[in-house]
């Protein structure tokens, strides 16, 4: 049985996307059986990995459905992923028709459940699933970590780094104590160090005492090829195999996988059906 993995922190630009596409490609090509789930409307996980985010769904397309036709409309997430340019990495792709479902999940009884339900069709023909999630705690968010077994915190090095972090934790741990007890944050994983700069330097130190024991051993450099790969349609690997970010995201991919042997030893079960969400989004009107 695979473990799922979200990828999760509602502050935009802090290598979200980044981690989950190499993140990916990097366990992939480590001979992993992995499927990633693109739960961002702005579907850039898609377009990082050579999806057009503005065909998926039409006449010919190599992507005909998309997460919102998992979401919202029950299609098997088996029709909905694609192969992508790595080979053993799939990818279930997403476009703005996602930002739609923010508001149609909330109308259905026990909506948190949604995704977890689906990928419990797919969850024995993967190693490992990612779920990249939107910088938000919205619905697709609060999916995300319902229907997983661990997180994974991307946090720039940089000033604000843990802003909103506190925030992200107390979602946590509601979705632990309502909805899937099971869960945990399995890593932190600094991104964007530049070993230059003091206040760098300080975050990594103030990230290590905050989150004791679940900090990445690895730290991803700020490197411009990280940047540029994502416009070539490619993760870090292919595009730059030697890169100083490629050769990070092998390490990260050696300590998840490690951890992975760990946590599959203690038995790790799918996500606990909890008690749902009361009042979590208000509605207007109400």
């Amino acid at each position: 049985m695979g473990l799922i993995y979200s990828v999760v922190n509602q502050k935009g630009g802090v290598g979200k996307t980044t981690t989950a596409v190499n993140l990916s490609a990097c366990l992939a090509d480590a001979g992993k059986r992995v499927l990633l789930i693109d739960a961002d409307p702005q579907g850039n996980a898609s377009g990082g990995l050579g999806v057009d985010k503005h065909s998926i769904g039409a006449d010919g397309s190599v992507a005909p459905y998309s997460t919102y036709d998992v979401l919202v409309n029950n299609r098997p997430i088996s029709e909905a992923y694609v192969q992508t340019c790595v080979e053993r990495l799939r990818l279930v792709p997403a476009n703005m028709d996602l930002a739609g479902a923010e508001v149609e999940l909330t109308s259905n009884e026990g909506w948190e459940f949604t995704l977890g339900n689906s990928l419990r069709e797919v969850r024995d023909e993967f190693d490992f699933i990612l779920i990249d999630s939107p910088p938000s705690l919205g619905a697709l968010t609060v999916n995300a970590l319902v229907a997983s077994d661990y997180g994974i915190i991307p946090i720039q090095c940089e000033y604000y780094a843990l802003e909103g972090v506190s925030q992200l934790m107390k979602t946590v741990q509601l979705v632990q104590k309502r909805l899937n007890p099971s869960f945990e944050i399995g890593l932190v994983i600094l991104t964007m160090y530049d070993n230059r700069i003091r206040l760098a330097r300080d975050v990594v130190s103030e990230v290590r005492s905050a989150f004791a024991g679940r900090v990445s051993a690895t730290i991803i450099p700020r490197n411009v090829r990280l940047s540029e790969a994502p416009s070539h349609g490619k993760p870090v690997t292919l595009y730059d195999p030697k890169s100083t970010g490629a050769k990070a995201y092998r390490e990260i991919a050696k300590e998840v996988m490690s951890n992975g042997k760990k946590r599959a030893g203690e038995g790790v079960g799918s996500a606990h059906r909890g008690q749902p969400f009361r009042g979590w989004f208000k509605r207007s009107g109400d």
